[in-house]
């Protein structure tokens, strides 16, 4: 089947592609410590994140933060993130499985909430950029949801590349957020256990959960099919 008529996956980055649990428990414990809170460990961090990220503040704190304390906490964060994502590297078996889906004729880009101009180079440097048709990364400041990205990106998808229509997108990604987002757009979404959310939180979502993306991409083709 050529690339017009077949599936095409929309890739999340972090927690997806890009293995940076490490990097992120650790930032989002500078963040807090900013604040006097107590850190999280990775269970419990899996457990109750969920965006929009001042949410998931108030689940910590029993309050949203103020404007201030946002601000704060925004800032330390990705000052910590960028320092220590140097240490992260793809999820295992990334690289077989961007390249297989290519040759099966199929299409493929990444929607991420990271910083645009943060982002593209991290994906140029680890090789793998020629596999997407776009690469998304957020514009405007950080905190918000998925949705109206997607809107744009699938938009952007169908006028670079007749035939990417949302009925033939999947989304794979690791948060709740990535399904939602696919819902808004009417695509198909598969959730991955490895990155920011738990087994559980992720199965409240109502679309399929799987372990590893090579599940994933399998589960991808069948959605679209």
């Amino acid at each position: 089947m050529g690339k017009h008529g077949a599936a095409h996956i929309v890739w999340d980055w972090n927690g997806t592609l890009f293995h940076d649990n490490d990097a992120i428990i650790g930032a989002t414990n500078a963040a807090f410590a900013e604040l006097g809170l107590e850190p999280l460990t990775l269970e419990r961090y899996r457990a109750l994140y969920c965006v929009p990220v001042p949410k998931f503040y108030e689940r910590l704190m029993g309050r949203l933060p103020t404007d201030a304390e946002w601000q704060v906490m925004d800032e330390t964060f990705h000052r910590y993130y960028a320092e220590h994502r140097t240490a992260c590297a793809l999820t295992d078996g990334v690289p077989a499985l961007l390249a297989e889906w290519g040759s099966a004729g199929r299409s493929q880009s990444i929607l991420s909430m990271y910083g645009h101009d943060e982002l593209v180079p991290l994906v140029r440097g680890f090789g793998i950029e020629p596999h997407f048709i776009r690469v998304d990364g957020r514009t405007g400041p950080s905190g918000g949801s998925k949705a109206e990205h997607m809107v744009r990106h699938v938009d952007a998808l169908a006028g670079a590349f007749t035939g990417v229509k949302p009925s033939r997108v999947v989304v794979i990604g690791d948060a709740a957020d990535d399904a939602l987002a696919a819902r808004h757009v009417g695509a198909r979404a598969v959730l991955y256990t490895g990155g920011s959310h738990s087994r559980a939180s992720l199965e409240q979502v109502g679309v399929p959960v799987v372990d590893s993306l090579e599940e994933a991409v399998e589960e991808a083709e069948r959605l679209a099919a």
